[in-house]
Formats: C-alpha cells, sequence, structure tokens
C-alpha cells in the first residue's frame, strides 16, 4: 500500500471511509492500520512500513520452508516466531503498557514494541501473506491469534514471544482476568473479523484518552472507528456523547440521529432520544 504525504489527512480518511464499504475478508488488516496511524501524522509516508510488511512476509516464507508449506502447524508458529521474535525483535511492552505509541502500527514497528492486537496484526499479516490460516482470537483481556490446518489448531500469544496456549495456559488467563469462578467457554476461542480487530485497536487508543481527559483527541478515536464501520450504532452514541461534551451541538445531534436510526433494538434509545430533544430545544 503507497501513500502520498502530500495527500495529507483527507486521502486518508477517504481510503478509510472506502475500507468501511469492504466485506471483512477483503479488508488489508495490516495496510488498514497503517492508515489508522498515519492519522497521527498526516504528512509523514508510510512507505517505509509497507516495506517492512513485505519483509515480514517475505522473511517468512524464507523460513517456513516446505515443512510449513505441507500443513505443519508446529513449523508454522516456529517460522513466525523466528521472524517477528528472533529476527525483528517484537516483543509485548510490559514496562508502559498503556503507552499510546503501543497501539499506533507506525509506533509499533519503530519500538519493535506494542499491545497485544497490534503485535498480533503483524502476526497475523505474516501468517497470511503465505496463505496460512490465521485469526484473531478476541480473548477476554488479552488479544491472540489462532493458526489453523485442516481440524488442527494452535493459539499464540504474541504479545510473549508467540509462546503455544494449551487449554490450561488459557484457563489460567482467564482467571486472572475474570477471577477464579470463570472457565472457558466456547465463545473465548471463537474468531475475530479484521474490522472487529481494527476497532479494538482504535478502542484501545480511545480508552486511553478518556482516562486521560483528552476529549477532542478521544472523538478522534471513535470518528476513526466510525470510518470503518459506519452502520456500528453504538460508536454513533458515543460520538454524540462526547460532541455533546464539547458543546459541539449540531455534531452531537447528527449522531444521536444516526444511533436511533441503525440501533433499534438497544436499550439506551430512551436515554438518547431524551438528550437529542434538549439538544434541539438548545438551539432553537
Amino acid at each position: 500500500m503507497s501513500w502520498s504525504p502530500a495527500s495529507g489527512r483527507d486521502e486518508l480518511e477517504r481510503r478509510l471511509r472506502r475500507v468501511g464499504g469492504q466485506d471483512d475478508r477483503e479488508i488489508d488488516l495490516a495496510g488498514t492500520a497503517l492508515l489508522l496511524a498515519a492519522l497521527e501524522a498526516p504528512q509523514q509516508p508510510i512507505e517505509r512500513y509497507s516495506h517492512h510488511l513485505s519483509l515480514l512476509a517475505r522473511d517468512t516464507a524464507d523460513l517456513g520452508g516446505e515443512a510449513a508449506g505441507a500443513g505443519d502447524l508446529e513449523a508454522r508458529a516456529a517460522a513466525l516466531r523466528a521472524v517477528l521474535v528472533g529476527r525483528y525483535e517484537y516483543a509485548g511492552d510490559e514496562e508502559t503498557y498503556d503507552d499510546l505509541q503501543n497501539a499506533n502500527l507506525m509506533r509499533v514497528i519503530d519500538r519493535r514494541r506494542g499491545l497485544p492486537v497490534a503485535l498480533a496484526i503483524l502476526w497475523l499479516h505474516a501468517a497470511r501473506a503465505q496463505g496460512w490460516e490465521a485469526e484473531g482470537v478476541n480473548f477476554p483481556g488479552h488479544f491472540l491469534i489462532r493458526l489453523q490446518c485442516g481440524s488442527r489448531r494452535l493459539i499464540l500469544d504474541p504479545f510473549r514471544s508467540g509462546d503455544p496456549l494449551g487449554p490450561q495456559a488459557l484457563r489460567q488467563l482467564l482467571k486472572a482476568v475474570r477471577g477464579e469462578a470463570a472457565e472457558l467457554a466456547p465463545e473465548h476461542y471463537a474468531a475475530c473479523g479484521n474490522r472487529e480487530i481494527l476497532l479494538r485497536l482504535q478502542n484501545n487508543i480511545k480508552v486511553r484518552r478518556l482516562r486521560e481527559g483528552a476529549l477532542v483527541r478521544a472523538l478522534e478515536a471513535v470518528e476513526s472507528m466510525l470510518l470503518l464501520d459506519p452502520a456500528e450504532g453504538p460508536l454513533w452514541r458515543e460520538a454524540g456523547l462526547l460532541h455533546m461534551r464539547l458543546d459541539n451541538l449540531r455534531a452531537a445531534i447528527f449522531a444521536f440521529d444516526n444511533f436511533l436510526e441503525l440501533a433499534a433494538g438497544d436499550p439506551r434509545r430512551g436515554e438518547v432520544a431524551t438528550l437529542l430533544a434538549r439538544l434541539r430545544a438548545r438551539l432553537n
């Protein structure tokens, strides 16, 4: 994916809006994550980062060998680990986990450190470039990836050197997040679509900005999510609430109108309708 720095933010948003209209399987996961990252610095070229993605794919192909191509899941995992961890030294950022750079794929590539979901995007890119079946796993509190060949599966943790996780390790991880009473269920292994992965990436940014009280920047994160998924009603509600707090009344009304149109069964419709009436009264 090439990028001309002269085009600026408008071109980035146009490309992201086009992604928002794509079928999930058509989405270039890592390429789109770079576009999202570039929103932070619209004049910075991203060719260098796109080239790095190409290197990850090429090096995985070189190290994958015949065993990985023949369906050896362990060999595939070993090839990914050799490239992402051994050659390029990617790792989870344990020390400054909440640093916003950890959710920006350009900065993750620069620093070789990131959040689980950001690192997973790189692992998925390298695996899928070989034609391997690889999916994100939206595990509670910790994003994982799943390699599959036929009926065999391996679940890997890109945040911790791509370690394979068996049922016991997953159970321990779940209990650490949800408490000792929690037990594994089928939804904990469910595949996560490309759009959902990208939304989770941006949600990490939104949550951290809200925690800092940076409402304008949090709103920017929500709006980037809406470019990717304009039919996601709850995102319009979040945008409306932030616009309202920033006293952007017309923008809040527009967002709330979209929420009411899209979220027919949402129990918060009454609350939003009341807010909408108050906002319209303020404008009259």
